[in-house]
């Protein structure tokens, strides 16, 4: 159970920056984020979300990169060993299990997303996407995914994901099988340019839009950017006859908001509200929002900044650079991806094309937006293939904590830990596959590992950071070689804030999302994933489940029996 492979490392700085950046960019940045800002009000959310980076981001993004170095240093790579080596206890190896638990689950079905993007950039360059209608792109988007019934996935035409998911899981293992220089940075250098330049083309087509339909003026790009930023929302409320009044719509731009106005004054049980700024932040699903959120934004607690910061020498720069990659992450994520998704789906589409879930938006109305407009299918085709490149650098992330933990807790070398990572992942990327009706194997296991897990994880790596290495201790970690020191205010910070700040959103998170019960109006309604497991049981779903506890059980057998794991192994460089 000896390992005599060599250690790895980055080749350079602006390597792993572009490697941890090119995780944290992905499909959240240019759909999910828009999507949620403009739900809760473009300027509110944008508040919420800044506090939240400021609080959680920059705190646990920093606890990871330090960790994973001072991890690197005596020798470990994984998640499991890195935790069990610098708080010298070997029962927190088990904790680290989870930050090698969510990256692999979440492989399996995100190459099954990353297919949708070539697949959806080919076939506008093939001339497929030429919708007239939402029904017609909801048409395609549930034959191209296999929606309608399970198995029917696995068909192999250019209108098919079969394909597109052959190829692009034999891509990711290809680079991920080059190793850390040569296969992930390598890309990674390349791609994460060419991904800005694609995206500031798609940028300046937007912003130039103007306003198509000249018989509805209010849909021009000005008002899809103020729907998007604007801090206060203007809404339209009906009052039922108990009095109580609910809202219909929103209402943006001048001419839009005069004619709801108009029809108020004519109608008593109407009636024209604005709601400012500070209303908008009294509503904690907001918050809840902004802070998952900085989950999907950065990559913390996925469990890949602690494995590629393991790989950095001992006087590499930790806080600079995961400042900078935190950086590059905002600017792709608000200035690209803020300013062009939303106006371009409302200039169209209107608000009702604009809103909706990160697939809805993504899948089904942004191709009627590009099908819409001059030369849309070259744009089309340019959107989906940066798409597709910012999942690529997401999804090599979550491939190298497996690859790591195998090569630790096996003992075996790349080639092999490769190959038996390529097995796990290709039996669960099936089984996802395979049961898409509904992308109900997908939806499952992303709540309770892309959502619910990744908070658990988080909130322990802090605490671990704060409490049990001591924040005097951690900020030294951190500090190491540092061109400028973490500032002393964080360490009150993520020593009492975060944790703190964490818990009371993850305490809030479950009680709504979990147990479905209503703070606000004391009403109780299970969410679909305890009705799935318990209530009403779905067999997908409980497969689903299974899986995720499958592979647990593999991993937490490995991390018990491997000598590796221990804090002080025979190499004695483990504390």
């Amino acid at each position: 159970m000896s390992s005599s492979h060599p250690k790895e490392s980055w080749n350079s700085r602006i390597g792993i920056i572009l490697a941890v950046s090119g995780s944290a960019v992905g499909l959240g940045n240019f759909l999910r984020f828009p999507g949620l800002a403009a739900k809760h009000g473009g300027g509110a959310f944008m508040l919420a979300y800044f506090v939240s980076f400021l609080i959680i981001g920059l705190s646990i993004c920093w606890a990871e990169w330090a960790m994973g170095r001072a991890g690197g240093q005596k020798g470990r790579n994984s998640s499991p060993g890195i935790l069990a080596a610098i708080t010298g206890q070997s029962n927190y190896k088990y904790f680290g299990v989870i930050g090698v638990l969510i990256p692999v689950m979440i492989y399996m079905y995100y190459v099954y997303i990353e297919a949708w993007c070539l697949g959806y950039s080919v076939n506008f360059l093939a001339g497929n996407l030429d919708f007239t209608s939402g029904e017609d792109a909801s048409t395609f988007f549930d034959a191209f995914v296999g929606a309608g019934a399970d198995g029917s996935a696995f068909g192999f035409g250019i209108k098919q994901v079969g394909w597109f998911l052959v190829a692009v899981f034999i891509l990711n293992f290809i680079l991920i099988y080059r190793g850390l220089s040569r296969g992930i940075e390598l890309f990674c250098k390349y791609a994460m340019p060419a991904l800005m330049i694609l995206a500031f083309v798609v940028l300046i087509r937007v912003l130039t839009i103007g306003t198509p339909d000249p018989a509805n003026p209010d849909l021009n790009v000005n008002n899809g950017l103020g729907y998007m930023w604007n801090p206060s929302k203007t809404i339209v409320e009906s009052q039922s006859s108990d009095g109580a009044w609910t809202k219909i719509n929103e209402v943006v731009g001048d001419n839009a908001i005069a004619t709801a106005t108009a029809q108020a004054a004519a109608d008593e049980s109407l009636r024209v509200r604005k709601i400012s700024l500070t209303q908008q932040l009294l509503n904690f699903q907001l918050w809840l929002d902004a802070a998952g959120q900085i989950f999907f934004s950065l990559s913390i607690g996925f469990g890949v900044i602690i494995n590629y910061s393991s790989y950095l020498k001992r006087k590499d720069d930790v806080v600079l650079s995961g400042l900078a990659a935190t950086s590059a992450n905002e600017f792709c994520e608000v200035g690209l991806g803020g300013l062009m998704t939303v106006p371009a789906a409302f200039t169209f589409l209107g608000i009702a094309g604009a809103t909706g879930s990160t697939l809805g938006l993504g899948f089904n109305a942004l191709p009627m937006v590009f099908a819409s407009m001059p030369a849309g299918a070259f744009f089309g085709f340019l959107f989906f293939f940066l798409l597709f490149l910012a999942a690529v650098t997401s999804s090599l992330s979550m491939l190298q904590p497996g690859i790591a933990f195998l090569e630790e807790s096996m003992g075996i070398d790349r080639k092999k830990s490769v190959s038996v990572l390529g097995i796990i992942t290709a039996l669960g990327s099936g089984f996802v596959v395979y049961f898409s009706k509904d992308l109900k194997a997908l939806d499952t296991i992303d709540f309770w590992v892309g959502t619910f897990l990744i908070f658990v994880l988080a909130t322990i790596q802090i605490i671990i950071f704060g409490w049990v290495i001591g924040i005097k201790q951690g900020l030294k970690m951190a500090n190491q070689g540092a061109l400028f020191r973490v500032p002393p205010i964080y360490g009150v910070i993520m020593k009492y804030v975060t944790p703190t700040f964490l818990l009371i959103i993850f305490a809030l998170w479950t009680i709504q999302n979990v147990f479905g019960y209503n703070i606000l109006t004391g009403e109780q309604d299970y969410s679909s994933y305890v009705n799935d497991l318990f209530i009403q049981p779905n067999g997908v779903a409980r497969f689903s489940v299974v899986l995720i506890i499958l592979v647990a059980a593999f991993f937490t057998i490995l991390t018990a029996i491997a000598p590796k794991f221990k804090p002080n192994d025979e190499g004695g460089n483990a504390k």
